[in-house]
């Protein structure tokens, strides 16, 4: 299998690279199950790089039946050390408009009963997730939108939500006094996940539209989610692109050695086969 530095996943709208070459389909088995679908490998800018439609082909996978171990899981398998998620999300702010693109930097759980994490079977870890987002990725990612000429937002707390159905009116004002600023469905497990597995995560929020607590929401029409969810796309693509040219940075950020502190099961009482299957994880730490 090769060896690739560079992850993408792709959400809702962004469901290829159109200027990845050199493409191959890897398909991954991970003691999780199976990923969304195959990885897409090619060249990027020169950079080796995989991509993954988080929802499958022709999105037939909601948030709440997304497989995030195998996702992650298989990334790691591949080499990824760094990942950029694009993820279309509803905006609490007013002066995040549609359109407009977000690099949060913290989360909010609002999601139920979605496992997100490696461990458990006998080797417990608890890795640090004060700051969830790479820093270094984030900051690059928020630096190659404003290339791109993106209207940006650097910073924010994006509200995972469970879904599949959007937020009561209720919930919308209380997440606004809580001072979030955009909500979404999938990306606090793949943030979770990718930390467990040390790599460098960074999320490039596509605001569609303006969550339900907006006096404009009512006349949001699909048509007009679907539009601006292409518009975004071809931005994210762009933006991916330039972040891409600029890696790989020197993983000096705590992503890249995140368990290193966080095994607490003593080696000799770690079970062989999940010592084998989380392998990738932590066949350096458990010597």
């Amino acid at each position: 299998m090769e060896n690739v530095q560079i992850g993408i996943i792709g959400g809702s709208g962004l469901y290829d690279m159109a200027e990845v070459t050199d493409r191959s389909e890897v398909t991954v088995k991970t003691p999780f199950g199976e990923p969304s679908g195959p990885y897409v490998t090619g060249t990027l800018r020169g950079k080796r790089v995989a991509f993954l439609a988080r929802h499958g082909a022709g999105h037939r996978l909601s948030p709440s039946e997304l497989n995030f171990r195998a996702n992650i899981f298989g990334m790691k398998q591949l080499g990824v050390e760094y990942i950029l998620s694009a993820s279309a999300v509803g905006s609490l702010k007013d002066e995040m408009k549609p359109l407009d693109i977000v690099i949060p930097d913290q989360f909010i759980d609002r999601t139920r009963g979605r496992i997100s994490t490696f461990f458990g079977n006998g080797l417990v870890a608890h890795v640090g997730f004060a700051h969830p987002f790479c820093k270094i990725l984030s900051s690059l990612a928020y630096e190659s939108g404003v290339a791109a000429g993106a209207t940006m937002h650097k910073g924010g707390t994006y509200v995972c939500m469970e879904g599949p159905q959007f937020s009561t009116l209720a919930e919308s004002n209380l997440y606004r006094s809580w001072g979030a600023s955009i909500i979404g469905m999938t990306n606090l497990q793949e943030a979770k996940l990718a930390r467990e597995a040390e790599i460098c995560y960074s999320t490039i929020a596509l605001v569609t539209d303006y969550d339900c607590w907006h006096p404009d929401h009512d006349s949001v029409t699909v048509d007009l989610i679907v539009a601006n969810l292409t518009q975004n796309a071809r931005t994210a693509q762009q933006i991916i692109a330039t972040a891409v040219d600029r890696l790989p940075f020197e993983r000096t950020c705590e992503c890249a050695a995140a368990l290193k502190f966080a095994l607490i099961t003593r080696p000799d009482a770690v079970p062989a086969k999940t010592k084998q299957d989380l392998a990738p994880l932590v066949a350096k730490y458990l010597t």
